[in-house]
């Protein structure tokens, strides 16, 4: 792989992992009060043991455990992305150590005669 190419993709993962972790950031405020609301309504519920109280409960937890779940994807897609952005570190690392591209220059741009 070419180091430009390299370079292209690396930038993109970044920019990925950027906007991703800025979502998590939101997701995960957002979790915390779903959960709080969720406590607040099982707690109603335990007191006031009407059926109302107990739907609002049980709705409360489907939104806790959708929230949960979108929470969890993110964190898988950004360890994706992680180990993704790892791979192209490394491959232009290696780029690097070899000190020679594709294209028989040197890093300084420099083809051997």
């Amino acid at each position: 792989m070419f180091r430009s190419s390299i370079e292209k993709r690396l930038t993109a993962v970044s920019r990925d992992l950027g906007s991703l972790r800025e979502e998590l950031n939101v997701i995960e405020e957002q979790h915390r009060q779903v959960a709080d609301e969720a406590d607040d309504c099982r707690l109603r519920a335990m007191v006031s043991e009407t059926p109302l109280a107990e739907q609002e409960h049980r709705e409360a937890s489907k939104a806790v455990a959708a929230v949960t779940r979108d929470l969890e994807s993110k964190r898988k897609r950004l360890q994706k992305l992680e180990r993704r952005q790892d791979e192209l570190l490394d491959s232009l690392s290696r780029r690097n150590a070899d000190g020679v591209d594709r294209h028989g220059a040197d890093p300084d741009g420099k083809v051997p005669r």
